[in-house]
C-alpha cells in the first residue's frame, strides 16, 4: 500500500526563513520533508506574487529527514524520507505573497498547505489544492532602539491601582458602580435592550500607575501601553467623550504630565490607546443626551461636528461601530476630523507627543482607511521622529 507524508510549518525557522513578514526584495528559504515509498518525481513550490503565478522546482539537500528541528512535531518518517529546498526572493514593492507545495510522488499528486483554520503553522496534505500559506511584504521602515529593545505592560488603568486613601476620587460619575473591595467580581446592569446602563469601577488612577513604577523598573519594563485613559462615560474608555481632557477618575494634566516625567526617570517610555475609528455618542462631540456645552451632532446638522458622523436621511440614526449605538462612527477621512486629530498644531496627536508621549497604538486599525494611517504617521513621525504607531 502507498504511505505517503510531508510536514512544513511556516511558524519554524527550519522550514520557513525568516519568519513572518519579510522587506520588499528578501529572500525566503522555503523547506518541505516528504515521506514515500513511491519515488518523488517532482517538488514544487507554487506562489502568487500580486498578479501572477509563480512556479519553483524544489531541490533535494543532502540532510535526512530523521534530523528534525528543536520542538519539531515531525510524523513518524517512513522509508526514503527526504528534504526538499528551495529559495525565492520577493517582489520590490510590497503586498502578499501565497504559497503551497505540489509533490508528484509515483503516480499520485498530492498538495501540501495552510491548515483549515488559516492560522499558518503546520499545514495539511490532501490530494486537492489546499488553503495557501501567507507572507506580508512590507517596505524597509526604522524601529527605534527603545521600541525594538524593549519590555512592553499593558494597563487598564481603572483596575491596575488605587491610591486613594477613601478608596476613590471626587469625581463619581453618574451612575456608576463603585466597587468597595478590590477583588469583587466585575459586574454590569443592563437595560432590555441589553445596553449597559450602570457601569462599575474599581479606582485605579494615574497617580497609581506613579507609585508602582518602581515595582515596573525591578520587572525590567521599559514601555508602558495604556488602555484608553480620555475622558468616556464607560470604564472601558473606548467611547471617547473628549480626547484633549485625562478621564477624572484616572486624574488630570498634572498628574499624567507627572506620570511621564517620573515614568522618563525609571527608563519607561509611555504608549496610548489612539480610538480614531468612533467616538462615545455621549461626547463632547455627538452630544447625544446632550451633557456637554455646544451643540453636537447628533442635537443639529449645524454643529461643527455634524460631517464627522455616517447619519442616515432623519439625521437620527447613524452607523454605529458594531452596530453599538453608543460608538458612533466617525469618518476618518472627513478633512475636519483629519485636522482635529493630527492636521493642525494644537491636534490630538501633537498635544499628547508634545507632553512627552512615546507612540500610539490604534485601536481597530484594520477598520482604519489606509490613508488615514499613513498620514497620521507622517504627522507622528514629523512631531517626534523616534515614535512609534502600532496597531
Amino acid at each position: 500500500m502507498s504511505v505517503f507524508k510531508a510536514y512544513h510549518n511556516s511558524h519554524d525557522l527550519f522550514y520557513r526563513e525568516p519568519f513572518g513578514a519579510v522587506t520588499c526584495g528578501q529572500e525566503i528559504t522555503f523547506r518541505l520533508r516528504t515521506f514515500s515509498v513511491e519515488p518523488i518525481e517532482t517538488c514544487v513550490l507554487r506562489l502568487w506574487a500580486t498578479d501572477h503565478e509563480i512556479a519553483l522546482s524544489l531541490h533535494q539537500t543532502s540532510e535526512k529527514s530523521g534530523v528534525a528541528s528543536a520542538g519539531e512535531s515531525t510524523p513518524q518518517p517512513v522509508e526514503n524520507g527526504m528534504l526538499f529546498e528551495a529559495n525565492y526572493k520577493v517582489p520590490d514593492i510590497p503586498g502578499l505573497i501565497w504559497y503551497y507545495f505540489v509533490i508528484r510522488a509515483g503516480s499520485v499528486t498530492y498538495y501540501y498547505g495552510n491548515n483549515l483554520k488559516r492560522l499558518g503553522g503546520e499545514g495539511t496534505l490532501s490530494k486537492q489544492e489546499p488553503p495557501s500559506y501567507q507572507i506580508t511584504v512590507h517596505k524597509q521602515v526604522f524601529v527605534p532602539e527603545w521600541y525594538k529593545r524593549g519590555v512592553m505592560y499593558q494597563i487598564f488603568v481603572d483596575r491596575f491601582y488605587n491610591d486613594h486613601e477613601n478608596g476613590f476620587s471626587t469625581y463619581p460619575r453618574r451612575n456608576a458602580l463603585l466597587h468597595a473591595n478590590w477583588s469583587d467580581l466585575p459586574i454590569y446592569i443592563k437595560d432590555e435592550e441589553g445596553r449597559v446602563t450602570d457601569w462599575d469601577f474599581f479606582g485605579g488612577t494615574l497617580g497609581g500607575v506613579i507609585k508602582k513604577l518602581p515595582y515596573l523598573k525591578q520587572l525590567g519594563i521599559s514601555i508602558l501601553y495604556f488602555n484608553p485613559i480620555f475622558d468616556a462615560p464607560s470604564n472601558h474608555k473606548y467611547d471617547t467623550a473628549d480626547y484633549q481632557r485625562i478621564d477624572p477618575m484616572y486624574g488630570d494634566e498634572d498628574i499624567f504630565e507627572q506620570l511621564i516625567d517620573t515614568a522618563r526617570q525609571f527608563g519607561i517610555s509611555i504608549i496610548l490607546d489612539g480610538v480614531f475609528s468612533h467616538t462615545g455618542s455621549d461626547s463632547l462631540y455627538f452630544n447625544r443626551y446632550g451633557n456637554f456645552p455646544g451643540v453636537g451632532a447628533y442635537q443639529s446638522a449645524d454643529s461643527p461636528y455634524f460631517s464627522w458622523y455616517k447619519f442616515k436621511a432623519n439625521h437620527e440614526e447613524y452607523e454605529s461601530w458594531w452596530g453599538v449605538d453608543t460608538l458612533p462612527e466617525v469618518n476618518e477621512m472627513n478633512p475636519s476630523y483629519r485636522q482635529f486629530i493630527f492636521g493642525l498644531e494644537d491636534s490630538v496627536i501633537s498635544k499628547w507627543l508634545n507632553l512627552g508621549v512615546a507612540g500610539w497604538r490604534l485601536d481597530v486599525a484594520d477598520e482604519l482607511p489606509d490613508e488615514f494611517i499613513q498620514e497620521l504617521r507622517q504627522a507622528i513621525k514629523t512631531i517626534r521622529p523616534k515614535a512609534v504607531l502600532i496597531g
